[in-house]
């Protein structure tokens, strides 16, 4: 198994999307003290099919090989699903959930991830070089040029990667699977859950991610700016939701501003520590409240419970 385990605390289990690796998840979450992240390259496991409730039973057995029973799960894209099926397959191991960007509600194949599926179908018939010309100049692309392209540019990497048939298959069997989990299952889960969202994602659409939140009952819900659109911005506001939501739930008896950095590979900021505390970058906010109503540096409000939705890019609760 290719692991990393950073940090010491709370032990986080937070996972990439497909075809991503660790060095997405050490990018986006933020590096705070009180927070260990465990995270396990997917496939870890040889051999098709591949399958998201088998991602999740990899997790599993590096867990128990670290000794770490109980963790917040938690996750990007396809690691948003692995952590949602943990929830429901493990509750006695599961405390909380950190999903960001989820590409699925209940259903196997959504037809968002039949991109992923085209790709892995021109590498399967064409290769890298030619299925890449015959995928940059199909409608899919155009259509994802138009409104994600953000989308675009993330598939079209997928075709410079050596290795190209195992990712090929890797691609096909996820876009075809599912979280393994109901709505009904979904309505049952009574832990502190976070979900973040953000527009101009086709793969990843804003109204997923609302949907996720208005069907577990615990959950929080938080747009932020679209990578996209504003990469650094975007991090930091992820980084901000991430850090406010798990240290005030399970750190502390209620939320605090943090001090900066609060995450790894950021484009090189955040190496060292300032002595001092200042604000972080976006509006003060606290994910499980929403925005804050004496205004913006107010201090965060008293309790953690859950509550209305916020948009992190413009500081105000929608209603």
């Amino acid at each position: 198994m290719s692991l990393s385990d950073t940090g010491d605390g709370l032990a986080v289990v937070f996972q990439h999307g497909l075809g991503g690796d660790q060095s997405q998840c050490a990018e986006v979450f933020p590096r705070v003290p009180g927070l260990r992240r465990i995270t396990l390259d997917c496939p870890a496991h040889a051999g098709r099919p591949f399958s998201i409730a088998g991602f999740a039973s990899d997790v599993l057995a590096a867990c128990d090989a670290l000794g770490v029973r109980r963790f917040v799960a938690g996750g990007i894209s396809m690691g948003a699903a692995i952590a949602l099926h943990l929830a429901v397959r493990v509750p006695d191991r599961v405390i909380g959930l950190a999903l960001v960007r989820p590409a699925w509600l209940w259903d196997a194949a959504p037809v968002t991830m039949r991109p992923y599926a085209e790709v892995a179908a021109a590498l399967r018939a064409h290769g890298r070089v030619a299925g890449r010309a015959i995928f940059a100049a199909g409608a899919t692309a155009a259509h994802l040029a138009e409104i994600a392209p953000d989308n675009l540019a993330s598939l079209l990497g997928f075709f410079d990667r050596p290795d190209a048939l195992v990712l090929a298959d890797l691609l096909a069997d996820i876009a075809a699977d599912g979280p393994g989990v109901t709505q009904a299952q979904a309505a049952a889960l009574r832990v502190p859950t976070l979900v973040v969202g953000q527009a101009r994602d086709d793969v990843h659409p804003l109204a997923t991610a609302r949907a996720l939140a208005d069907a577990i009952p615990s959950a929080s819900f938080a747009e932020i700016t679209p990578k996209g659109l504003d990469k650094p911005r975007h991090l930091a506001e992820l980084h901000e939701c991430l850090a406010n939501f798990l240290v005030s739930t399970f750190l502390l008896a209620g939320p605090r501003k943090l001090p900066l950095p609060l995450w790894e590979g950021a484009g090189g900021r955040g190496e060292t520590a300032p002595d001092s505390e200042p604000p972080l970058p976006s509006p003060n906010l606290d994910p499980l409240r929403g925005s804050s109503p004496q205004g913006e540096g107010a201090p965060p409000r008293p309790n953690a419970s859950a509550g209305p939705s916020m948009n992190v890019s413009s500081g105000i609760a929608p209603p």
